[in-house]
Parts: structure tokens; C-alpha cells; sequence
């Protein structure tokens, strides 16, 4: 188990997807689109990454991009049926495919929206070039997912099935586009097979937001039965205090995890004996021991101090004792050491001593090159060994400096300055880097006080992770009031019916006024009571289409919907 861990780490690549043959279909519509379709081909090298060419377009104006997504809107929704939702997504996250389609138009038209429009009326569209672009892929991820012989969606109705029943159940659309990538055979399933998989994960005892975290970061969980590396985590995870809700705090739907891995990385924990108690408590403290790189991290620190000449008892012994020397900072630190002592050529069992003897401190300093500090002493590397074996302490004094970037960040008020510092850190922000000073500018308030807004989500019912997350995405939440912040949590989950999740594919609900809030849901409610509306719409397509817009499809749909909209306006006035 030890020449495991201390070998080097490889990941089993992804399968390549399974390339499904399209049912033939022949008509006259298709000549036009395959003759396109092979003079934009031919123009491409055979390069799978490139790009095609329709897709290196000019930037075009605010405006003109939102008239053109109104014309696609139209002809999804009026003209091809698509439901309002698939509509509005695919129009509003095919940025390069309305470039296309504005340079089928004059530069100089103003209605942009009617010119394309009379365009799509005479020019029908592969619908499958938006709609993989609209799942978070590229196109030249998704020109090889092409059909031959198909242009639209409804031609791949079990496609399409599979595809509505991710949304469903809560997948992200924009995080869709991977599941395609590395699990196409999903999209194959008969119905009804696809919901009984992901339920299949539910019943293992994980919680529905947790499931589709998994189903995001790892697709080909999806592939065949319930992944048995997988189950065996979950089954361990359930015999410790942690439980099975510590997958769904931190888990990442960006990265991909090897079960198998993870797996081998808390036996190997337990044999060292870090049993029930102690193994909750660093999962809880830092999950990146274990999730990280599935275990990767601690492979690799293991596996060189090991090689250092310590011991197994030794190292667990440096984990219990310093178990903050597992966080990313100070793992960089220590590696750095022995990077520098190597460097100097040093023994190891000198580099062992200093290790055991100094651990908290290499931890929480890092050292500038052995060159730089042989330069500023005037000594040799030999010299420099042997000063270091006499006074091993003398290490500590050749830290990197950082006054001058640490300087910039003082306020006048160092102490407000320190608490939102530990509060954005708290958040995954490293220190003095540009991303945190970036990150000083967006937050107002103190650190206390961010902090109790922070709070309120997780309150609220959404895990830290995942707060953080959203903090990312839309830092202006963090700039609301306590007061606020309850008072639309409360007014989407107790009066509206939403899951509080719903903020996690739109945290911007928290940024509208109460006013659009109350006038846009009521009109809603008041059109789902007569069934003139999908129930649980997302709120992000209730609020941010425009007036116009919305009274077009949320007011004049029903007879007395524009009387009941004048009275929605007046009382809330």
C-alpha cells in the first residue's frame, strides 16, 4: 500500500462517447443544409479544435444582441413550438450563433429584430448548432456531435426526451453540455431510464442536490448500474459521524473525482489509525485531504515524505498533531522546503530532522530561492548546507518578502481591513493576490458583517460551498442588507413555492426589487391558478425578459390578464 501511494498518480481518461447512427431521413429542406453545411466543412482543416469560420464573428452592440436573441426567441417559441423555457435559454446562450446570424443581415438595419426574423422565415436553421452551444459547449467541442442527416430537434426526440428529463430533475442546462460530451449513450435511454438512474443514487441515502452535483462532475455515473467504487465511498461515509451530506458540501460539478481513488485514500487513513472520530473530523476540517485531486494531494505529500526517510507513524503523527499542514498553503510551503533543501544538496536524514522539528513554521513560511539567498549571503551552496545543518533555524530567516504588496492593501483602518482579509480567505481568496484585491473593492461592509449576510444563505439552507459559489458568480449579493437578503429568501421559498436551490443557477433573484419581484410573480400565480401557465417556471425567466416582453407572454396570453396586470401595478404602487 505505501509503494502505491509514494508511485506516481494517473487517471483513467474519459471513454469516448458512443456515436449513435441517426435514423435516415431525406427531403428537400436537407439538400440546402448539407450543401452548407460541407462548404463550412471544407473550409475547416481537418483540426477537430478549430473553430469553424462562420463562428469568428465581430462584436456587436447590446442592443443589437438582444433584438437578435428576440427574433430567435420568436422563431423557437412561434414559429418551431419549442416551449418558452427551451426557447429562452437556447436564445439567450448561443451568443456565437446569433453572430452568425447577424452576418446574414445588413450592417445598417435598424429593426434587427424584424430583419431576422424575415430571415429565419425563409432560411430554416440546424437548431442542433444553438442548442449544443447553449449546454455550455464551444463549437468546435460540439461539431462532431452534429447529426448527418437532421436539422431539427425533434427529428432526436429520445435525444430531447433525456435531455428535458436532466432539467427535471435540477441539472444546470449550462452544465449539460458535459454530461453530452462524456456520457452521449445517456441520451439513448428509453423512457423513463434516465430518472430511474439518477433515483437509483438518491435511494443509496444522498440528497437530490448532491445527486446532481455528481451527475455534473462525474457524467459516466450515469453509464450502466450504480457505480460500485462509488457506493462502497458512499457505504463508508455512512458509518462515520460525517455522513453522506459531506459529498454534497464539497463537491465541485467543474472537476472530476476517481472514486476508486478516493476510496483507497480513507482505507489507507483508517489502517494508519485515524478511525471514526478523527477521519470525520478531517474530512469536516479539510476535504481536500481526500476529495482534492480525489486524494492526489495527500498521495503526493505521503509519498514525499515518505521518500524523505520518515516513517508511517511519523507522518500520521505530523497529521494528527498539525492537521492545518494538509491546507493548500501550507503544503505548497513544505514542498517548497524540501525543494530548497534538495536544492542545497542537503542529506536526508538532515532534511528529516529539520522536518519533524519545525513543521508548524515551514508550514506557514515560504522561501525564496537557494540561488537568491546564496547571492545575498555571498556563500556558496556547500557553505549555505552547512550553516543550515549548524543552525537549522537560520532556514526561517530567508523568507520571500512581501511588504510592498502588503502595503497596498492597508487601510486606514488595518483592523476592518484584517477581518474582511480572513473573511474572503475563508471564501478560497489567497492572500495578496490580484483576485483578492479585486475582491476588496466589490465587498462593502465590515468583515463581521459580510459575514452575517454569508450566513443568512447558509442559514437559508444552502450548504458553504455552494454560498461561496454563488458569491463568486454574483458578488452584489454580499452588498445587500441581512434584512433584505431574509426578506427574498423568504418571499421566494414560503410565498412562491421555489426550492431554496433555485439560487444557485440564478443568484441575481436576490438582486431585483421587491416591487418587480411582487408585480412579475403575482401576475405569474394569478395565470398558473388558471392553468394559462407551465407551473415552477425558473424565476430567472420570469424576471429579466423585458416589459414588453413579458406582458407578451405572461399578460395578453389570457383575457383578463392585462385588467388583472393594471391592478397588480396600482396596489403595489
Amino acid at each position: 500500500m505505501i509503494t502505491h501511494f509514494t508511485n506516481c498518480i494517473s487517471f483513467p481518461s474519459s471513454l469516448p462517447p458512443h456515436q449513435s447512427q441517426a435514423p435516415q431521413r431525406f427531403d428537400l429542406s436537407r439538400v440546402s443544409f448539407t450543401v452548407r453545411r460541407f462548404q463550412i466543412q471544407s473550409s475547416v482543416r481537418s483540426d477537430k479544435s478549430q473553430i469553424p469560420t462562420r463562428f469568428f464573428v465581430s462584436p456587436v452592440s447590446r442592443g443589437t444582441r438582444n433584438q437578435a436573441q428576440v427574433a430567435l426567441f420568436d422563431y423557437l417559441h412561434s414559429t418551431r413550438s419549442f416551449t418558452f423555457t427551451d426557447a429562452e435559454h437556447i436564445s439567450k446562450n448561443s451568443p456565437r450563433f446569433l453572430s452568425f446570424l447577424l452576418s446574414k443581415i445588413d450592417d445598417n438595419e435598424r429593426d434587427v429584430s424584424r430583419a431576422l426574423s424575415k430571415y429565419l422565415r425563409y432560411n430554416p436553421i440546424n437548431e442542433f448548432e444553438p442548442f449544443f452551444e447553449s449546454l455550455g459547449m464551444c463549437p468546435s467541442e460540439f461539431e462532431q456531435f452534429l447529426p448527418q442527416r437532421l436539422m431539427f430537434l425533434s427529428d432526436d426526440g429520445v435525444m430531447f426526451e433525456n435531455f428535458h428529463a436532466l432539467c427535471n430533475y435540477g441539472v444546470p442546462r449550462g452544465k449539460i453540455g458535459r454530461v453530452y460530451k462524456e456520457a452521449r449513450e445517456v441520451f439513448r435511454y428509453e423512457s423513463g431510464v434516465l430518472v430511474a438512474k439518477l433515483r437509483a443514487y438518491e435511494d443509496l441515502g444522498l440528497r437530490k442536490g448532491t445527486v446532481i452535483k455528481l451527475v455534473s462532475s462525474c457524467p459516466l455515473l450515469l453509464v450502466g448500474g450504480v457505480d460500485g467504487e462509488f457506493a462502497s465511498v458512499v457505504d463508508k461515509l455512512k458509518r462515520l459521524p460525517v455522513g453522506c451530506d459531506w459529498l454534497g458540501r464539497d463537491l465541485s460539478d467543474s472537476k472530476t473525482y476517481s472514486w476508486g481513488r478516493i476510496l483507497e485514500t480513507m482505507e489507507f487513513l483508517e489502517r494508519m489509525g485515524c478511525k471514526e472520530e478523527k477521519l470525520s473530523s478531517l474530512l469536516r476540517t479539510y476535504p481536500a485531504l481526500v476529495i482534492e485531486g480525489s486524494g492526489k494531494k495527500f498521495c503526493v505529500l505521503f509519498g514525499g515524505l515518505f521518500k524523505l526517510g520518515l516513517h508511517v507513524e511519523e507522518i500520521y503523527s505530523l497529521f494528527i498533531d498539525n492537521p492545518e499542514m494538509l491546507s493548500d498553503k501550507c503544503v505548497k510551503n513544505i514542498r517548497k522546503t524540501v525543494d530548497f533543501l534538495i536544492g542545497i544538496r542537503m542529506e536526508t536524514h538532515f532534511i528529516r530532522k529539520i522536518l519533524l522539528s519545525h513543521t508548524e513554521r515551514i508550514g506557514s513560511c515560504s522561501l525564496q530561492a537557494p540561488r537568491t539567498v546564496c547571492v545575498s549571503l555571498n556563500v556558496s551552496q556547500e557553505e549555505l548546507c552547512q550553516m543550515l545543518k549548524n543552525e537549522p533555524l537560520r532556514l526561517f530567516s530567508f523568507v520571500t518578502t512581501t511588504k510592498k504588496r502588503k502595503s497596498k492593501l492597508l487601510s486606514e483602518d488595518a483592523r476592518k481591513h484584517a477581518e474582511k482579509t480572513a473573511f474572503l480567505m475563508r471564501l478560497g481568496y489567497l492572500e495578496n493576490s490580484d483576485e483578492m484585491v479585486k475582491a476588496l473593492k466589490q465587498f462593502r461592509g465590515r468583515g463581521d458583517q459580510l459575514q452575517e449576510r454569508f450566513d443568512c444563505l447558509v442559514k437559508a439552507g444552502l450548504n458553504h460551498n455552494t454560498v461561496a459559489e454563488i458569491i463568486r458568480h454574483a458578488p452584489i449579493v454580499l452588498n445587500l442588507s441581512k434584512d433584505v437578503i431574509e426578506k427574498k429568501i423568504h418571499s421566494l421559498t414560503e410565498l412562491l413555492g421555489y426550492p431554496i436551490e433555485s439560487l444557485v443557477s440564478f443568484p441575481a433573484y436576490l438582486c431585483y426589487d421587491m416591487q418587480r419581484i411582487h408585480q412579475r410573480f403575482s401576475m405569474y400565480m394569478w395565470l398558473r391558478e388558471r392553468d394559462a401557465a407551465r407551473p415552477m417556471l425558473s424565476p430567472s425567466t420570469i424576471l429579466t425578459c423585458g416589459d414588453a416582453r413579458f406582458v407578451k407572454y405572461f399578460v395578453n396570453v389570457h383575457p383578463e390578464g392585462p385588467a388583472v396586470w393594471e391592478s397588480i401595478n396600482q396596489s403595489s404602487t
